[in-house]
């Protein structure tokens, strides 16, 4: 194995009208050095899947959960639980890799154990609808990072021999967040690459609002910050936790009035909603 093998976890759940897409930008990475592991949640034969498309390749590593919606996070850690690689990154059945996505993340992750990057947000027809913390790279604390990072964190590639993590199966929103902050424990800063490496497609759901959405996005959202009020989440970086804190009240309120202005502008993006809270809030 190369040292600076990068293992990319895809959970697959009702993806067959995605997956090809995730595939093939893993694939046409710059970076060769990956295994891709798809674990299908669904009962489906990815591998079958995907030789029908004509996508084959021995980097890819096919699994099952053992469970029909037996959720992502379940799948994610099954996989991580018997990794060998060094490093590791996330991509959802829906989404894609820039091609530079992972050669300079690795390049990154020479100078600290976790790179995040700008995100390009996605209709689900890879329409660009906008992008999502662009600028130059940097080093974040902890601290900083949600500021920056407004939306998902599933643009993650991480060191594991310097931060390690499990996924919260009994959390339905945000799994992503928590994540992270489990990997904060013991890394008190990340390289932050300011060029949209990552593409974010938002599904249905979140586009329009569907029904409960915004319901399971405050609950999780409240229990999280709950969690951090009371000490739950240990980090390395001793701001992180009233930082993040901040940052999930602000979202709460965004959370709020974004059915609003849905009502008002139909397709309209909580990231659009939140953005101007955010600056004026200083940061």
């Amino acid at each position: 194995m190369d040292a600076q093998t990068v293992a990319v976890i895809t959970p697959a759940y009702r993806a067959q009208a995605t997956i090809g897409a995730t595939v093939r930008s893993v694939l046409a990475q710059t970076h060769g050095a990956f295994e891709h592991h798809i674990i299908s949640d669904d009962g489906v034969d990815y591998r079958e899947l995907l030789a029908g498309m004509g996508i084959a390749d021995p980097r890819l590593r096919f699994h099952s959960s053992g469970k029909v919606g037996g959720g992502s996070t379940r799948a994610r850690n099954m996989v991580l639980d018997t990794l060998a690689t060094p490093y590791a990154a996330l991509l959802d059945a829906d989404d894609r890799f820039k091609p530079q996505k992972l050669e300079r993340a690795v390049a990154a992750l020479e100078h600290r154990p976790i790179v995040a990057t700008a995100l390009e947000v996605m209709s689900a027809d890879f329409i660009s609808l906008r992008t999502v913390g662009a600028g130059p790279d940097r080093v974040l604390r902890a601290s900083e990072h949600k500021w920056v990072s407004l939306s998902m964190d599933t643009m993650l590639v991480w060191d594991r021999r310097r931060a390690d993590a499990r996924y919260d199966p009994d959390l339905p929103n945000m799994t992503d967040l928590d994540f992270l902050m489990g990997l904060y424990r013991t890394a008190e800063s990340e390289m932050y690459l300011g060029t949209p490496l990552h593409d974010y497609v938002k599904i249905s759901s979140s586009m329009s609002n569907g029904a409960g959405f915004t319901e399971r996005m405050i609950h999780s959202k409240t229990l999280l910050l709950k969690r951090l009020e009371e000490g739950f989440y240990p980090m390395a970086d001793p701001a992180a936790t009233e930082a993040i804190a901040a940052f999930l009240r602000l979202s709460l309120e965004a959370e709020k009035l974004y059915p609003q202005v849905l009502a008002q502008r139909p397709g309209a993006l909580f990231e659009d909603t939140i953005e101007p809270m955010i600056r004026a809030a200083g940061h």
